[in-house]
């Protein structure tokens, strides 16, 4: 598949994108607000990168059954659904999944991570 090149394309066109903001924003240093409007815009363009990185490693480690199964639980549980992401992530950059993870690991994946339910016993006296 052309997956891995057109990701790798794409992080390179972003990579420029961000580094023309930082430029522009350093040449627009000392300017007031244009410096302020320059630098939300440097943010933006990370945090924009950042996402893009995230979901290409989601993207390369995940079946489409487990991403869709992932975004249920977003949905419902956005919380939660972040955390296991970022714990996908996390195990990804660090080299420690092995293949792709399918349906059955992710629902094994978020039965291991899900927080304990508190259970209540009430006594009627």
């Amino acid at each position: 598949m052309n997956g891995g090149q057109s990701d790798d394309d794409l992080e390179e066109l972003r990579r420029k994108k961000l580094e023309q903001l930082q430029d522009r924003a350093e040449s627009q240093g000392g300017q007031g607000q244009g410096q302020g409007r320059a630098n939300a815009e440097a943010q933006e363009a990370a945090q924009q990168q950042a996402d893009a990185q995230r979901q290409a490693l989601l993207r390369q480690y995940l079946t489409d059954d487990a991403r869709k199964r992932l975004n249920t639980v977003k949905m419902s549980k956005q919380q939660f659904g972040e955390q296991v992401e970022r714990q996908v992530v996390a195990l990804a950059q660090s080299g420690r999944i092995q293949g792709k993870i399918d349906d059955q690991k992710m629902e094994q994946l978020l039965k291991e991570l899900q927080p304990e339910k508190k259970s209540f016993d009430i006594k009627r006296r």
